[in-house]
């Protein structure tokens, strides 16, 4: 036996609990609310509970509302923990990203209680790691939007399922559907989609004959579970039901159905090839991820018994299948799967012994190269918009280049450590992630004027109060403003899909037609807000040519006051 076997067959000691939660609570509370809230999607959801708050009326907490409109896309639980977020710690971005972040933390709670349960405590404390340290996760859990939320009610109700099918203890089941029922307030029935499908395949494999497929499918319906879930689930949609005549239609059907379908109305998702996933998820578990080839070159030492290797194939597999079949894709949607899959990454490694030395530190070599190479790439690009950046000092350029020379000399010294203390298993590599974090929070604060319309506020506060705001064509690309500015903001010639439907159904004095919004001029002070891509004709963009402002008949009655980053400001 040679000196790397001897060290290979080392006992690997379980990471402790109280390291794990030190850097989970690290990665989710480092920075939370350093940085403005950014437009699109999370400016969209901050600005829903803060106006269930400053509506006072219970209508909008059953029918949420966005800049003054009835919006019905998704299912309310993410506006109402919020909207309390926002009654105990305030209007800002800290309360605003609480929820992720929490969620985030359960996902932890989840996994560790998990490796308890099926006795692989070492693998879930590195599964939790994994988890809360990879890339994709890092990013969503301080960002306000769904999907965080609807990971730790579906992962919790994955894994109660999972026990209940091995055990047969209807209090699992009864947990089982309370936390799916949640998982349907938190993003739709996407949930119980996802969910049906990985059961399903699971029973399909584990049954031993169609008499026992059918007496395993009979199980899950017992009448006190579904009264749990009917009981939790029910409630709003009825009352949306009863509360907005076109709720049905609009939710089940066109939200649901026909978004699957790409049918959808109107059409603002991205459609990608069936593969789009797949490079997706080696970056949502960046830098774990890179560990993966290992498992092809060591043979097991203990085998993990085979229903739970094909339940957390199935967790993880099930759910990118069926998003790279749906239409509609996003690369978010992935962090539904990342604690089961994480957790099935970290069972590999364990029993394997975490690979072999040399494939350890064949990783972090690998990465030092990659991030070696990154640092060569951007010093031969000539980007003004990054160079103008401020980013810890530095211009974005340099900074990004420093960054990237310090993750390959980190990656390389990680690589020389888990070669020569073998003992340390993979754990140094949570450095990586730990630098990766701070970059990514300087980064975010620097880029404020592009990603946010928070920068904007102290230009709008030295303007005369008789001024009134205006955004021209997409709300989404300003989206934040309304939540800074504490009040819906009106939409001059709007091509908001966001604000598509809630315009449509009920008059509105929210969103104006050029004709109207030109009348107006004539009697009001105006302040509006064009974003670059509107501004003046662009060859590339063909409605540009008839659609920019500056072709607009009112124009000329502007005058320009600044511009901050994308947007400028003018005034009549």
């Amino acid at each position: 036996m040679n000196v790397v076997q001897a060290k290979n067959e080392l006992p690997q000691p379980a990471i402790p609990a109280w390291l794990v939660w030190l850097f989970a609570i690290f990665f989710l509370a480092y920075g939370l609310g350093c940085y403005p809230i950014l437009d699109n999607n999370e400016g969209l959801y901050a600005e829903i509970p803060r106006e269930m708050l400053a509506s006072g009326n219970w209508h909008h907490w059953i029918i949420p509302h966005l800049n003054g409109l009835a919006y019905m896309e998704k299912p309310p639980l993410l506006y109402w923990l919020t909207a309390i977020s926002f009654a105990v710690f305030g209007e800002n971005e800290w309360a605003a990203r609480l929820v992720p972040a929490m969620s985030a933390l359960s996902c932890v709670a989840l996994i560790l209680w998990f490796g308890r349960q099926i006795a692989r405590i070492a693998a879930s404390r590195l599964a939790a790691l994994m988890f809360i340290s990879g890339l994709g996760v890092m990013a969503m859990s301080r960002t306000l939007m769904f999907d965080m939320l609807l990971t730790v009610f579906l992962t919790g109700a994955l894994m109660f399922g999972y026990l209940y099918s091995v055990s047969g203890e209807k209090k699992k089941l009864n947990w089982c559907l309370g936390l799916l029922a949640f998982a349907l307030l938190a993003k739709g029935f996407v949930a119980i989609i996802l969910f049906g499908a990985v059961s399903f395949i699971y029973t399909i494999l584990f049954s031993s004959s169609l008499r026992d497929f059918q007496k395993r499918i009979i199980a899950w319906f017992d009448i006190k579970a579904i009264g749990i879930f009917l009981l939790i689930a029910l409630p709003w949609h009825i009352a949306a039901i009863l509360a907005e005549p076109i709720f049905a239609w609009f939710y089940f059907i066109n939200e649901h159905v026909l978004r699957f379908l790409g049918k959808r109305e109107p059409h603002d998702y991205y459609a990608g090839a069936w593969w789009y996933y797949l490079p997706r998820m080696v970056l949502y578990l960046f830098p774990w991820s890179f560990f993966l080839p290992v498992l092809l070159f060591v043979k097991a030492k203990q085998q993990t018994p085979r229903t739970l290797h094909f339940f957390l194939a199935c967790a993880w597999i099930m759910p990118v299948l069926f998003f790279s079949l749906s239409s509609a894709k996003a690369n978010y949607y992935l962090v539904v799967v990342m604690p089961l899959a994480a957790l099935q990454l970290a069972i590999a490694l364990e029993d394997r012994g975490f690979g072999a030395a040399w494939g350890r530190a064949l990783v972090g070599v690998f990465l030092a190269a990659l991030f070696g190479l990154a640092a060569w790439w951007i010093g031969k690009q000539t980007n003004h918009q990054l160079s103008s950046l401020v980013v810890y000092g530095m211009d974005g350029k340099q900074f990004l280049r420093e960054f990237m020379l310090a993750a390959c000399l980190l990656s390389a010294g990680i690589g020389g450590l888990v070669w020569r203390k073998v003992r340390f298993g993979i754990f140094p590599f949570i450095a990586l992630p730990a630098l990766m974090l701070l970059a990514f929070i300087g980064l975010l604060q620097a880029a404020a004027q592009w990603t946010s319309t928070q920068p904007l506020l102290a230009e709008l506060s030295t303007i005369e109060a008789k001024h009134e705001v205006f955004l021209f064509k997409v709300f989404e690309h300003q989206s934040s403003l309304p939540f800074y500015l504490k009040q819906p903001v009106r939409v001059v010639d709007s091509r908001s899909s966001d604000l598509f439907w809630g315009n449509k159904l009920h008059k509105n004095n929210i969103v104006l037609s050029d004709s109207s919004f030109d009348t107006l001029l004539d009697k009001q002070s105006v302040v509006l807000l064009v974003l670059d891509e509107d501004l003046d004709k662009n060859p590339k963009l063909p409605d540009s040519q008839t659609e920019c402002f500056m072709c607009k008949k009112y124009a000329y009655k502007f005058k320009k006051i600044k511009k901050i980053g994308r947007t400028t400001l003018f005034m009549n």
